[in-house]
């Protein structure tokens, strides 16, 4: 359940990592990254989005400015301490955008908060992730030894080389990629009503391990409308087509706020 909402432009949470809210917003995009990845990767999105979207990168402990704090190795574990620090947030419509982990992490957070009466993503958009059902458990990688990890690492071509090659970096990345490899390699989908969000699914067309036909099992999972697309690029295409994606984005988000707008009329 959430709390009243806040009154403040300012942002009293380390899990939200923006300057502070836009109170002349109508929407809020609250975006979860994917393993290893902190909130920065969406430091530029807001560019690119129109200006009734507030954007709201979420940041999990463990990394970048909350590097010092203790890392989390279950997705409920997760989920449950976001829905707490983001409850006073969603006082506004919201849509939630999550990338690989991060899509889990959205989708469950949205079955969570119907499970608790709070109120629901106006869409939901996921890319770079199997529906929850088809999560792949062949390939067990938190727990490798280093050199095996690392090779696994240059395999999904989301770590630069530079960073793989320097022990020091590595020091850092490797805890907190152990960490988030262990939250999607422990996860165990729960059967469940579907969700009554509409779903827009992405997935890159050189991704092995995220193919058409994992993103096309969400939609067994809401009862309102689900779109598949296929950009250019790998399992991180969200960097490398990130124009394209962001484009389609836009447009649900200015349908979505326009939708807002005529119900407050």
């Amino acid at each position: 359940m959430t709390t009243s909402g806040i009154d403040s432009t300012q942002l009293e949470t380390p899990w939200l990592a923006a300057p502070g809210l836009n109170p002349r917003a109508s929407l809020r995009l609250f975006c979860f990254p994917y393993a290893g990845g902190g909130a920065s990767i969406f430091h530029s999105w807001s560019r690119s989005l129109p200006q009734c979207v507030d954007v709201c990168p979420v940041q999990f402990p463990g990394r970048e400015h909350r590097l010092k704090e203790p890392l989390f190795t279950r997705l409920s574990d997760m989920v449950r301490s976001v829905q707490q620090a983001l409850g006073p947030y969603l006082d506004k419509p919201f849509v939630f955008y999550g990338h690989s982990m991060g899509g889990l992490i959205g989708f469950e957070l949205t079955r969570l908060l119907r499970k608790e009466g709070g109120p629901q993503p106006l869409h939901f958009f996921v890319s770079g992730c199997r529906g929850p059902q088809a999560i792949d458990r062949e390939r067990i990688t938190y727990n490798l030894p280093e050199p095996e990890l690392l090779e696994e690492l240059r395999t999904l071509n989301g770590t630069p080389e530079e960073v793989l090659d320097s022990p020091e970096l590595m020091q850092v990345m490797l805890p907190i990629l152990r960490a988030d490899f262990e939250v999607v390699e422990t996860y165990e989908y729960s059967l469940a009503p579907p969700i009554c969000v509409p779903i827009s699914a992405f997935g890159g067309l050189q991704d092995e391990k995220v193919e058409w036909r994992h993103l096309e099992a969400w939609r067994e999972h809401t009862t309102a409308h689900c779109s598949v697309r296929m950009l250019p690029g790998n399992h991180f295409f969200l960097r490398t087509a990130q124009h394209n994606l962001l484009r389609i984005i836009a447009r649900e988000l200015l349908t979505i706020a326009a939708s807002i707008e005529r119900g407050r009329a």
